[in-house]
């Protein structure tokens, strides 16, 4: 495998291709066995949570075998890595963000939600997005996400075909949404088209990579009517993709829906049958009681947004409350353009520690419950947990491993601490995604 860039001691690798129509005209795709010896193992398994000096076993992209260090060693072909000193464990997913929007990383900061959409985003969005750019800043979001340990991530934004073709070059497993929203678009000047669009490039993706899983996202039920929401809904429905959009964001969102003023954003998308078990729903700050009886009755799912909302004073969303009720939440950066990165391992920190002041009980969001959100809980939410987000054998090998010998994080008392208030997306020195080695110092 050839470099294609470097950074810092770190080496991303280009994957192997695993388009559907061509593992069929060669015969298929070799990967080399690999062995990860003398790690602390995470799990993320409820069972079994660590294994101290463990050892991993991947064959042909799968997890084969998970213990002690001498159950495995007799497989002499596998391609070792050497664990000592670190921690192995699920890769991170990324619950919510828009690849393309590296491009606006600083562009507009320090702003209301509503100022910052209407008067910076969407009109930078009309001068600057177009195919190259956004399979360009994709790319480069992708990297961004290996690097700092994250191996699937749930994607919503325009021109989506050049979104998936970046992640297929990349290497990362990702749910990749096409944008549906009522006015002109980038790629779909005509909004009689947006849910039509987005169907072909379902249809286009669905099966064709084993990396990456096809969605459709409607932007908001302000920016999409009930007609567009309902249409939407359907299709994915019809072609069973995960749905996607943005919800309850702000204080004020009741008021913006045209076609809803007595019920909130929550209630009016129940009423329209959009939330169930393959219903995402980005955000959703200002929820009340009675709507998260209604996302836990349905089986919805929350992408939790922390930085994003903090960054733009959405608000505090009630996720203890949430995580109380049993709905699944997963962790989200949004795009560089309202959190300025995505490196999940700040979100946990910040996801932990913002709810302890609101709530003002250091108890609430203890390091163990956020680090099973940035992992299994965010597998569950992308309708993937069961083939990703822990470590597990049968599991696909998404796994990342992280030096725990810098300054920063020595002593290690408890790895899901040390992983929430002290690990940096710098400190991972490997990354596998498909039990393919992406990213190695």
């Amino acid at each position: 495998m050839a470099k294609i860039r470097g950074k810092e001691t770190k080496t991303i690798l280009t994957p192997l291709c695993k388009l559907a129509q061509i593992d069929a005209e060669n015969g298929g795709y070799m990967v080399d066995d690999i062995l990860i010896k003398n790690g602390m193992i995470l799990t993320m398994e409820d069972d079994e949570p660590v294994i101290e000096n463990g050892t991993l076993l991947i064959e042909d992209g799968v997890i084969t075998g998970i213990g002690k260090a001498e159950l495995f060693l007799q497989n002499s072909t596998a391609q070792m890595i050497d664990a000592t000193g670190s921690i192995v464990m699920p890769g991170l997913v990324n619950c919510h963000t828009h690849l393309p929007m590296s491009l606006f990383r600083g562009l507009a900061d320090d702003l209301p939600l509503e100022i910052w959409l209407s008067k910076h985003i969407f009109p930078a969005e009309a001068e600057q997005i177009n195919p190259d750019s956004v399979k360009k800043w994709a790319l480069h979001s992708c990297h961004e996400l290996l690097f700092s340990g994250t191996t699937t991530c749930c994607d919503g934004y325009f021109y989506e075909d050049l979104v998936a073709k970046a992640v297929l070059e990349s290497g990362i497993r990702a749910v990749t949404g096409h944008g549906v929203i009522d006015f002109p678009a980038p790629g779909v000047p005509d909004p009689e088209k947006n849910v039509e669009t987005a169907v072909n490039f379902a249809k286009k993706w669905k099966n064709r990579s084993s990396c990456i899983h096809p969605s459709i996202f409607c932007h908001s039920p302000y920016t999409c009517s009930k007609a567009t929401l309902k249409k939407a809904k359907q299709a994915a429905d019809s072609l069973g993709i995960l749905f996607q959009i943005h919800v309850a964001e702000t204080e004020n969102e009741q008021n913006m829906i045209q076609e809803n003023k007595d019920k909130s954003p929550v209630e009016y998308l129940d009423s329209l049958g959009l939330l169930d078990e393959h219903t995402l729903l980005s955000h959703a700050v200002w929820i009340n009681e009675n709507d998260i009886a209604i996302i836990k009755k349905r089986g919805a799912s929350i992408a939790h947004c922390a930085e994003s909302n903090m960054k733009l004073a959405a608000g505090i969303a009630p996720i203890p409350l949430i995580m109380e009720n049993e709905i699944i939440v997963g962790l989200g950066t949004d795009g560089s353009a309202s959190n300025n990165n995505l490196d999940l391992f700040l979100e946990m920190d910040t996801a932990a520690k913002l709810h302890k002041i609101a709530y003002s009980d250091p108890c609430v969001m203890n390091a163990k419950d956020v680090v099973k959100m940035a992992t299994i809980g965010g597998a569950k939410a992308l309708g993937l947990g069961k083939s990703i987000g822990s470590l597990k054998i049968g599991k696909k090998a998404d796994i990342i491993i992280i030096n725990t010998e810098k300054p920063h994080l020595v002593p290690l008392y408890n790895p899901f601490s040390t992983l929430v208030y002290g690990v940096k997306g710098s400190d991972v020195t490997h990354v596998i995604v498909d039990g393919e080695i992406l990213c190695r110092p």
